[in-house]
C-alpha cells in the first residue's frame, strides 16, 4: 500500500506541472527562465537531500549501495540531458497549445517506447503491447480532437515540441533501467537532474543568471513549486515506489498524471476540455493499463493449465 500512495504522489505532483507553468507565462515569465530555475533549484534540493539523508545515516543500518564510479557519473549526468530535453519540449509546447492537449502529445512515450523495444530487441512486442497500441492511437486521435479539426486546428510547433518531448522521455525511460542500476537512486536522480540542468542552461539560457533581481521572484512565485513538484518530489516518490509496487504496477499508478494535468487545466486555468478529450484519456489509460491485464491472465491461464496438467 506504501508503495500505491508514493507512485501516486509522484504522478499526481507532475500533472500540476503544466499548470505551474502556464500560469507563469500568463504573469510573463518565458520558457527559459521558468525551465530553468526548475532544473537549478530541484538538483540543489536533490543535493541538499541526499547530503542530508547520508549525515543523517552515518551511524545507522542504512542500505548499502555500489559506489558511483566515473563512467557512470558520466553516463548518468549524459543521460540525464534527456531529462532537460523532455521539460524543455514539453515548456516549449505550452507556448504554443494548451496544457491538456500538450500532455497528451507527452503520453505518446507509450507506443514509442513499445516501438523502440522492438527495434533495439529485433522482435515483434507480445499480443499484449501490440493491442495496447489500438486504444493508445485511437485515444490519441480523439483526445487531440484530430476527428474534427485536422491537423489544421493545432498549432505546428506546440505539436512537434510535443512530441520531441515524447521523444526524449521515451529515450529517458529505455535507458534509466540499464545505466547505474546499483546506485543510490537518490544519487542517480541528483545526477541526472544535473545533467539536466546543464543542457537546459545551454540550450535556453537563463535570463535570471544575470539578474538576481528576477531570480528571487521567480524561484518564490514558481521556482520553488515547480523543483518540489519535478525534479525533487516525483523523482523520489517513483524512485522509492517502483521497487515496492514493480514496474508493471508503477507504470499503471504512474498514469495518474493523465487526468491530473487534464483536471488541473480545466478546473484552474479553464481550459475547454469536451467529450473527446475525456474519451480518448480514458482510451489512453486502458492502453496503458491493458498490457499488465494481459500478463497477469496469461500467468493465471498458465497457471491453472500446469495444475490441471499435474493432476
Amino acid at each position: 500500500m506504501k508503495g500505491i500512495i508514493y507512485i501516486l504522489l509522484g504522478a499526481c505532483s507532475y500533472g500540476v506541472l503544466s499548470t505551474f507553468v502556464k500560469l507563469a507565462y500568463h504573469d510573463g515569465f518565458i520558457v527559459n527562465d521558468v525551465v530553468g530555475i526548475q532544473m537549478l533549484l530541484g538538483a540543489l534540493l536533490l543535493w541538499g537531500f541526499l547530503l542530508v539523508s547520508r549525515l543523517g545515516k552515518k551511524n545507522s543500518a542504512a542500505p548499502k549501495y555500489a559506489a558511483a564510479s566515473h563512467k557512470q557519473i558520466i553516463l548518468l549526468i549524459g543521460l540525464g540531458s534527456t531529462t532537460g530535453l523532455t521539460g524543455m519540449f514539453y515548456y516549449l509546447a505550452l507556448q504554443y497549445i494548451s496544457a491538456s492537449l500538450a500532455i497528451v502529445l507527452l503520453f505518446q512515450f507509450t507506443w514509442m517506447g513499445v516501438l523502440a523495444e522492438a527495434i533495439i530487441n529485433r522482435r515483434l512486442p507480445g499480443a499484449g503491447k501490440l493491442l495496447s497500441l489500438i486504444p493508445l492511437l485511437i485515444g490519441t486521435l480523439s483526445a487531440t480532437n484530430l476527428f474534427a479539426t485536422g491537423l489544421g486546428g493545432i498549432h505546428w510547433l506546440g505539436f512537434l515540441y510535443g512530441l520531441l518531448a515524447a521523444v526524449s522521455y521515451t529515450i529517458f525511460i529505455l535507458l534509466s533501467g540499464r545505466v547505474a542500476v546499483q546506485v543510490n537512486p537518490v544519487l542517480k536522480t541528483a545526477l541526472m537532474v544535473s545533467g539536466g540542468c546543464m543542457i537546459c542552461m545551454i540550450v535556453l539560457p537563463p535570463a535570471f543568471l544575470s539578474d538576481a533581481r528576477l531570480f528571487v521572484e521567480l524561484a518564490l512565485r514558481y521556482g520553488l513549486a515547480l523543483a518540489v513538484l519535478g525534479p525533487f518530489l516525483s523523482t523520489l516518490m517513483f524512485s522509492k515506489g517502483a521497487p515496492l509496487t514493480g514496474s508493471g504496477m508503477a507504470s499503471i499508478l504512474g498514469a495518474a498524471e493523465l487526468p491530473t494535468a487534464v483536471l488541473m487545466s480545466a478546473v484552474v486555468l479553464h481550459e475547454q476540455v469536451g467529450m473527446p478529450h475525456y474519451l480518448g484519456m480514458l482510451l489512453i489509460l486502458l492502453g496503458i493499463v491493458f498490457p499488465e491485464i494481459w500478463k497477469r491472465i496469461s500467468i493465471r491461464r498458465h497457471t491453472l493449465s500446469s495444475k490441471s496438467h499435474n493432476q
